[in-house]
């Protein structure tokens, strides 16, 4: 299980996963010396231990390194409730406590989730109607991306 970053690398992640795309140590060394007084050094160094980490990979770019999330900020959050989550020693009791800290906004937000987690695929796992055979469309051949939909895997 993955643990929390520490602010510094939290700040380095944090462009990282809004940008979206391969980053060099200098776009974010600039992004963050505009709230912050910091050295290459330290955010290479930095960078260097996301990577050391698994939370980014590296490629060679002329002689820099851009940098790469290994998974989205959301897989991030969703292990560190996960890790919290699963030492409790009584769960249900977390999880209540847990939602009961939560805003109107975000309890709906989780009702959204759960939704969105309980309901079946739509066509693929419905009942026939009225006995109808459901449209079928051509299966999947074996290897083929359509097969794997499972989104990001990393899970970090």
């Amino acid at each position: 299980m993955p643990r929390q970053l520490g602010e510094l690398e939290d700040a380095v992640m944090t462009r990282v996963w809004q940008w979206n795309r391969p980053v060099t140590v200098r776009e974010v060394l600039e992004d963050l010396q505009q709230e912050r007084s910091i050295a290459y050094t330290t955010v290479m160094t930095v960078m260097d231990n996301l990577h050391q980490k698994g939370w980014v990979r590296r490629e060679v770019d002329g002689r820099a390194y851009r940098y790469t999330a290994v998974s989205t900020r959301a897989a991030y959050a969703a292990a560190l409730m996960n890790e919290a989550w699963s030492r409790s020693d009584n769960r249900a009791a977390a999880l209540v406590a847990f939602f009961g800290m939560m805003s109107p906004e975000e309890r709906e937000a989780l009702r959204d989730a759960v939704r969105m987690v309980s309901e079946p695929e739509p066509e693929r796992e419905r009942e026939p109607e009225h006995g109808r055979e459901p449209e079928q469309g051509p299966e999947p051949e074996q290897g083929s991306e359509e097969a794997d939909v499972s989104g990001d895997s990393a899970g970090r």
